[in-house]
């Protein structure tokens, strides 16, 4: 067959949530680091995204990676994340995918029982521990790069619901995070509708309210991903929550940049030390295990050195092709599926 394009992608999840592989097929974007080779893909190789995740290829459920030769030289690899509706510096999920696949495809030699190599990511360098066994990457810890709370207590409008409390941190993307027990939450699989509806609401909110932006990434800004908290059970207790994915879905899983937003918050307010493990369990049941490293002062702000560790599986292999007479080629959303801003941007 005719093909404009033909991309290779490893599929891959991390405790359930979907983030597969570019393997070959596409160039790596310009950019002397790893963020402008984000901001780069972002503004000249959309279409890339787009293919992948939108329908008839690809699905709001999904989230997609570019392997790219590393910056850094220290790093074996660098990686661009792309998300249904945006591209983040970082994402736990998506670098537990990442490092399952370079190992289990051959890209990174696996050396058992513990593989340890760094990743070159647009929000800095993720030093990864994979403990392999018989062929297999059985999990994966990252180091992450530092969390920080940016927002306590905030009084947020939201209509329909009033003032919610609304604490915000970054943990790889910026992250609003609510008490679910609060709003009448159990984070249950039957409230995955409910949830998602007003954790859009609550994000659309938080975004127009509060102007929060990296101090070292002017580009990274505004909330991302609003979590739906469950009380905090104490350290290595199991805690639940979920992140509402723009433009409208639970993360199946807890959310590696989640669960280092929620540590710095619980940092903040006494809750966590360095030390204190956080166990997240996601809507579905699967879990992170987060532990904060170290806590530091810098630049006049707190910041934690989040630890997390998870398991992927690869799913399969497939090569993605583009008939120059397909009318989609760019794909579509549509809100029946799509989620509930039928929008491929913030």
């Amino acid at each position: 067959m005719r093909s404009l394009l033909s991309i290779n992608v490893v599929g891959c999840h991390a405790e359930g949530e979907v983030g597969d592989v570019i393997v070959g097929g596409v160039l790596p974007p310009a950019g002397g680091t790893m963020m402008e080779r984000m901001i780069s893909m972002e503004r000249d190789h959309d279409h890339i995204r787009r293919m992948l995740i939108c329908e008839p290829r690809g699905s709001v459920a999904r989230h997609v990676n570019l392997i790219v030769p590393a910056v850094n030289p220290d790093c074996v690899a660098g990686a661009i994340i792309m998300e249904p509706t945006e591209y983040v510096p970082m994402s736990g999920s998506n670098t537990i995918c990442i490092a399952t696949v370079l190992l289990e495809t051959g890209m990174v030699p696996m050396r058992e029982p513990v593989a340890r190599f760094k990743l070159d990511m647009p929000g800095g360098v993720i030093e990864v521990t994979a403990h392999c066994d018989n062929g297999k990457c059985r999990s994966v810890t990252f180091r992450n790069a530092p969390a920080f709370a940016a927002v306590l207590g905030g009084a947020l409008e939201v209509e329909g619901h009033g003032t919610i409390p609304l604490d915000i941190a970054y943990g790889g993307m910026f992250f609003g995070i609510v008490d679910a027990k609060a709003l009448g939450f159990d984070v249950k699989p039957d409230e995955a509708r409910d949830l998602a509806l007003l954790g859009e609401k609550i994000r659309r909110a938080a975004r127009e309210q509060f102007d929060v932006v990296h101090p070292d990434f002017p580009n990274v800004r505004g909330v991302s991903i609003v979590q739906f908290a469950m009380p905090f059970e104490g350290s290595g207790k199991v805690t639940r929550n979920t992140c509402i994915v723009s433009p409208g879905r639970s993360d199946r899983s807890p959310t590696g940049t989640g669960t280092s937003a929620r540590m710095a918050v619980l940092q903040a307010r006494g809750l966590m030390k360095k030390g204190d493990v956080l166990i997240h369990s996601s809507i579905i049941g699967s879990e992170f295990r987060g532990e904060i490293l170290d806590v530091r002062e810098r630049n006049g702000r707190t910041e934690i050195i989040p630890q997390i560790t998870g398991r992927a599986w690869i799913t399969g292999t497939h090569t993605y092709q583009l008939d120059p007479d397909d009318p989609w080629q760019a794909g579509y959303v549509l809100s029946d599926t799509w989620g509930v801003t039928p929008s491929l941007k913030q």
